[in-house]
């Protein structure tokens, strides 16, 4: 009776032990989704806010005009930070990037002072950088704003269409993740199904029935999370070892809401393929259990 009973044990702990390990590398694979989906966006937003354009100043503005146009900009809702570039100071850069100073044989110095302005990535278009540079134009002290349309263009382009392509491989991913959970739940509940019968035959109802094997699923998914987050978790940090640019963009937020998705979907998905499952086999009749 004991060994009866110590493979009954066996044959459940291995059961339940599978079908997490499966609902694990599932939602690890959901939570990988995750993380490139938050970082591709968190990426566009880098790309977008180091796009920055120069304000030419006037050679005759004075230190006053220079500290107001300053003040002006930062209390705009496009500018995201500023950096005022002196005369000297550009002479001194363009003198390295030659390898002689130009001042030496022109007798003054040719440059302008400018100011760089970044701005925020919702701004990092061509309509919109089109009414700045025509706000800025009408400052005083402003000679003429320079910034690279074309690559405005290309990078909103380009992102736009990496965009588009991501969308596609993540819901295709998610579709594939659904059914997979799904199918592994529903073999579980599959190996079950003649015991589900016989309760439903002695009377049972159909939540008494349901009940144990909802609870198991919401267990389930709880644990297959807390793994699969352990795994992606390792994974990141690894990553983060090779200091690639890409992932020192993942943040705090970004950890709670992947985390929260994986832990949404595990107990979401379990929960109701569980649901769904044993609804199925509680309509069948008993010599129907032995057909499918």
């Amino acid at each position: 009776m004991r060994d009866k009973q110590k493979v009954k044990t066996t044959k459940f702990f291995n059961s339940n032990l599978t079908t997490t390990i499966s609902i694990s590398l599932v939602l690890f694979l959901v939570g990988l989704i995750t993380v490139l989906s938050l970082l591709a966006n968190e990426l566009t937003s880098f790309v977008k806010e180091n796009i920055s354009f120069t304000i030419v100043l006037n050679d005759q503005i004075s230190g006053q005009d220079v500290h107001n146009l300053e003040a002006a900009l930062k209390s705009a809702p496009y500018t995201k930070s500023i950096e005022y570039i002196s005369k000297e100071r550009a002479i001194k850069e363009l003198a390295t990037e030659l390898g002689e100073n130009p001042q030496n044989f022109l007798g003054y110095n040719p440059l302008l002072a400018s100011i760089e302005v970044k701005t925020h990535a919702k701004y990092a278009n061509a309509k919109d950088m089109n009414t700045i540079e025509k706000q800025i134009k009408l400052l005083p002290g402003v000679k003429e704003c320079i910034y690279q349309k074309n690559m405005i263009n290309l990078v909103n382009d380009n992102i736009q269409t990496v965009s588009v392509f991501l969308l596609i491989i993540t819901v295709l991913l998610l579709f594939i993740s659904i059914g997979l959970i799904n199918n592994t739940i529903r073999l579980q509940i599959y190996s079950k199904r003649f015991t589900i019968n016989t309760m439903k035959l002695v009377g049972a109802t159909s939540w008494f029935i349901r009940k144990p094997f909802l609870a198991k699923s919401i267990v389930n998914g709880v644990v297959a999370s807390v793994v699969s987050a352990i795994l992606l978790g390792a994974l990141l940090y690894y990553l983060q070892t090779y200091q690639l640019a890409m992932v020192s963009l993942w943040n705090a937020p970004m950890i709670l809401i992947t985390f929260g998705a994986m832990l949404f979907m595990g107990i979401v998905i379990s929960f109701f393929s569980s649901l769904f499952a044993v609804g199925k086999y509680l309509r069948f009749k008993t010599n129907d259990l032995y057909y499918i």
